[in-house]
């Protein structure tokens, strides 16, 4: 079955051809941080703008480089959610067009479900059942998984996301949008030991998040040296280092509690945040003492992507899903609502 993807929920149009006999076929991805940089964020109304001017020249590149006519598609999938919906209806309107005008069907994927499935791209994915981290500028979530579509919240963020709070942070230590990758790279020549930043939320049980705290002491930090003049270079970095440790190690205990919570061995980190070396590189070490595995995506389908949406999308159409002709997208969407494979058939 051959299923084109569209992903539009935010600030980067992918598309991506993926094939259930012989894999991802093809995959093409434009970014829009030069677009939104002079605004230091994402602007909505020009983000939708973009996306309707890229997606149709990004989707004859993919079905060019794939050798696939459009003719010769099974299935479309396209991002419904959770996402601003103005970028939604980009995709959405766009995918359900072309497959009522081809007679194939079409299919609204849940956005993060097509980041918690993106390492099964990769030549050796997780096997179910399995706990996953899904951490990215819009959501923070700890989920068990024992199949595609079978999903049970264990936690989540209660005020930013971790990729959220990244950004604010690297904005109040004067870094360019994208914030969250800039102060990953500025955190490498940090040094660890300055400044200790609370781990919040780690003190009591649950699997529940908590970063906003974590971002006003920062803050407060910022504030201190700004005013007796000492925020220098070296500074800022230290500031960057002792945030990233504190965020990572948050999300290692809370990782740790959920896998003993479940009786699972083996750890999927998807999301933006999930292309953070620090954070990957503390989980792998700390699973590996107790025997277990992490499992992640390559970095380039670790942020938005088309192939994470063909994959989901092939998934669930190949089941059987089908949906009606009329165009719904949710800027909110609960993952564990979402319905198993089986109720298809």
């Amino acid at each position: 079955m051959r299923v084109l993807g569209i992903e539009t929920s935010c600030d980067e149009t992918g598309v991506a051809l993926y094939d259930t006999a012989t894999g991802l076929r093809a995959q093409a991805l434009h970014s829009q941080v030069e677009l939104h940089t002079v605004y230091g964020g994402v602007v909505p109304e020009l983000a939708s703008r973009d996306h309707v001017r890229r997606l149709l020249p990004l989707i004859e590149q993919v079905l060019g480089e794939a050798g696939v006519a459009r003719t010769e598609l099974d299935g479309i999938a396209y991002t419904a959610g959770p996402g601003l919906v103005g970028a939604l209806m980009v995709g959405a309107a766009f995918g359900r067009s072309l497959a009522w005008s081809l007679g194939i069907p079409a299919l609204g994927v849940h956005h993060m479900e097509g980041h918690l499935l993106a390492p099964m791209l990769e030549a050796d994915p997780p096997a179910f059942p399995f706990v996953a981290l899904l951490v990215s500028g819009g959501h923070t979530l700890l989920v068990d998984v024992t199949d595609v579509g079978r999903y049970q919240l264990l936690g989540e963020s209660l005020d930013d996301a971790a990729g959220e709070a990244f950004d604010k942070t690297a904005k109040l230590l004067g870094l360019p949008y994208p914030g969250g990758p800039q102060l990953a790279r500025l955190a490498e020549s940090g040094d660890p030991s300055r400044f200790r930043f609370p781990r919040p939320m780690t003190a009591r049980p649950g699997l529940d998040f908590s970063f906003s705290g974590l971002k006003t002491r920062v803050l407060l930090e910022v504030n201190k040296h700004k005013e007796a003049g000492t925020l220098t270079d070296a500074t800022r970095a230290d500031v960057a280092r002792g945030f990233e440790e504190a965020v990572v190690e948050t999300l290692a205990i809370k990782c740790e509690r959920a896998l003993a919570a479940q009786g699972r061995e083996r750890l999927v980190i998807a999301g933006g945040v999930s292309a953070n070396r620090r954070l990957r590189a503390v989980l792998e070490a700390r699973l590996a003492e107790v025997g277990g595995e992490v499992f992640y995506a390559r970095p380039e389908f670790c942020t938005d992507n088309g192939a994470m949406i063909a994959y989901a999308g092939a998934r669930r159409l190949e089941a059987g899903a089908h949906e009606a002709l009329a165009i719904v997208t949710r800027a909110r969407w609960p993952l564990d609502t979402l319905p198993p494979l089986e109720e298809y058939a």
